[in-house]
């Protein structure tokens, strides 16, 4: 196989585009954190995943896709699993939705955001006991790789506890916090982070700000969580997060007690702006 085309992405938000973290994409950094092209594909541990090696392709004038005709790195990701069934194939990207037992889904709309957010597109096959393949369409870029520093970053210090029942939005979110100087602590729903707040308060050490899920599907969401720790500690410094960002609570969040609000999926710039909104009260553009 040849050189693999060019492209331009945002390194931290395209290692977490893999649908379902079937993959882990290795990704090769020039002198910048911003720009970057794609190396491999590697199987993640104790996944069925085939040709998970990124390939130069070309899309036509006449084709099918929600894209521009022109050059693209595509990305095959094939399981053995169970396959999806007809009719849920047009709702795997939606937010919240899940056929999994555990989980809300939101891990492939957060991979679909991502992709569309760099002007690709993904696109599912699949038939119900077959396995399910996802095809990666990502634009390449004629440009050289170069140096970009990554700016609006506001670092910070102290701890930082984070409420989502997704495990693998849980460990994006620990990683960009300690990218920027924090040390994250992590609850699954609303009932563990308020004993965890309450340890820390009674410890004397304290949590700088808590982060919220706003929906936890079979246990206690943001919406409810900040009433008792707002409770237990009037001056709590809370953000909202979700992964619908036209939810009225977004739009109005200090009427929900929240000092911030934080939508999915989100970059370490905009998660250190709204931890900077809700700590200091200040926003940078």
């Amino acid at each position: 196989m040849g050189k693999v085309y060019r492209i331009i992405a945002k390194v931290e938000e395209l290692r977490n585009a893999s649908p379902g973290q079937v993959i882990s994409i290795d990704i090769a950094i020039g002198s910048g954190p911003g720009m970057a092209f794609m190396a491999k594909g590697v199987p993640a541990k104790g996944v069925y995943a085939m040709a998970g090696v990124p390939r130069n392709m070309a899309v036509m004038v006449k084709h099918d896709l929600p894209i521009k005709p022109g050059r693209y790195v595509g990305i095959s990701i094939a399981d053995k699993g169970l396959g999806i069934a007809e009719e849920d194939i047009d709702k795997v990207f939606d937010p919240f939705y899940s056929t999994k037992a555990e989980g809300s889904g939101l891990g492939l709309a957060t991979a679909y955001s991502i992709v569309k957010k760099h002007d690709g597109h993904i696109r599912v096959e699949s038939e119900f006991g077959q396995g399910t393949t996802f095809q990666i369409y990502l634009p390449a870029s004629e440009k050289k790789v170069q140096e970009i520093e990554e700016d609006n970053v506001i670092p910070g210090t102290g701890k930082i506890l984070i409420m989502d029942d997704e495990a693998s939005l849980r460990k994006i979110a620990g990683k960009m916090l300690k990218s920027i100087g924090y040390k994250p602590e992590f609850a699954k729903e609303g009932n563990e982070a308020i004993e965890m707040f309450k340890a820390a308060k009674e410890a004397g050490k304290p949590y700088e700000a808590v982060i919220l899920d706003l929906t936890v599907p079979g246990g206690m969401g943001g919406k409810d969580t900040v009433k008792e720790l707002l409770a237990i500690e009037p001056e709590v410094k809370t953000i909202v997060s979700s992964g619908y960002s036209d939810d009225p609570v977004l739009a109005d969040f200090k009427k929900y007690g929240f000092k911030s609000m934080l939508p999915k999926p989100f970059e370490p710039q905009s998660l250190s702006k709204a931890l900077n909104k809700a700590m200091h009260g200040k926003t940078i553009p």
